[in-house]
């Protein structure tokens, strides 16, 4: 496998992580109402990390596709994350626009 590929594989890894560190904490937030659309996208995140991590280590034929998808996944949590100041969100967006410019360098 690619070095590529497998620095990708840990990223998605360490992104489905952080993302459902995040969706647990967002839920214990005073606010969960405002928390809404973080929540969703940490948990879409995490959903299509896993499966490209998984994808990734299979070498489909489809992983372009899947990971560039991951990418706009990742973007999109990433940018909600930076809109709130809770330290798990700001941790949470670091680490899926990283993974976003991965999945953009490999697809």
């Amino acid at each position: 496998m690619e070095e590529k590929f497998i620095r990708l594989a840990e990223k998605t890894f360490e992104c489905q992580k952080v993302c459902n560190e995040c969706f647990d904490a967002c839920l214990e937030e005073d606010d969960v109402k405002m928390m809404v659309d973080c929540i969703r996208l940490d948990r879409e995140c995490a959903d299509i990390c896993s499966f490209v991590t998984t994808i990734i280590s299979r070498q489909s034929a489809m992983a372009a596709d899947l990971i560039a998808l991951c990418a706009t996944i990742c973007q999109a949590c990433g940018k909600e994350c930076e809109k709130h100041d809770m330290d798990h969100c700001q941790k949470c967006a670091k680490v899926c626009l990283e993974c976003a410019e991965l999945c953009r360098q490999a697809a």
